[in-house]
């Protein structure tokens, strides 16, 4: 059986668009075109693939993925508690929409690099299930020389982070210059990254996620966004 189309005015909302009664006005002032022509019913169910608002097509009315360069200075959450968010440098209607957009992980306030944004819960539990055993890949600068014996202790599974009782997952690290490593690692724990280096006398000085299984920024600018079309991984 075909899936129904949705309501027009229920449509727009969902996507953001305003409440309810904001988008039947918005019909109404002959802001919505359906297939070129202004829509004449709020009501009517309509293939989102043929709507338009103020001369645009819907944002992402088959479900929103992106690829976003989160900068270092904005946190990964929807009120302003902790400063500046990421949603504040999003399109407003991202946060609006139901479900709302939301960030898959976190990265905190002082780590930039690649986030995925979505509004599909089932790619959340996805991407986030320490079953998907998806690869993370971390930029790191520290604060002196590295020193090669991290390799084996970061690799060995046996490794115990302050306050926890059971070990990282091995992880691979690479040490490109005194200063600089690449970590290969397959969990999120709270500041994971940070507390494995400092376990071994390192402070973390500065820290890029460059690859998020196999999603990468591909250019993209601090603060810039891609959207992905489906299907997604």
């Amino acid at each position: 059986m075909p899936k129904a189309f949705p309501r027009l005015d229920q449509l727009l909302a969902s996507l953001g668009y305003g409440t309810r009664r904001e988008v039947r006005n918005m019909v109404d002032r002959g802001k919505v075109t359906v297939g070129g022509a202004v829509a004449e019913s709020f009501d009517a169910r309509i293939d989102p693939a043929t709507v338009e608002v103020a001369g645009a097509p819907l944002d992402a009315p088959d479900g929103l993925v992106a690829v976003f360069h989160k900068p270092v200075g904005h946190v990964c959450s929807h009120t302003a508690d902790e400063g500046p968010t990421i949603y504040d440098l999003l399109p407003k209607r991202w946060p609006l929409r139901n479900p709302t957009v939301t960030s898959v992980g976190r990265l905190d306030k002082d780590t930039s690099g690649i986030l995925l944004l979505t509004d599909q819960g089932r790619l959340v539990q996805k991407w986030t299930s320490p079953k998907s055993q998806l690869e993370k890949v971390y930029e790191v600068t520290v604060d002196r020389p590295l020193e090669d014996r991290i390799i084996p202790v970061f690799a060995s599974g046996t490794l115990v982070l302050e306050s926890e009782n059971k070990a990282c997952l091995p992880a691979t690290v690479e040490i490109l210059d005194p200063l600089h490593a690449r970590l290969v690692m397959m969990e999120g724990r709270y500041h994971q990254v940070r507390r494995m280096f400092a376990s071994q006398g390192w402070h973390v000085e500065q820290l890029h996620r460059s690859r998020f299984g196999s999603y990468e920024l591909d250019g993209l600018a601090p603060g810039e966004w891609r959207l992905l079309s489906p299907p997604w991984e």
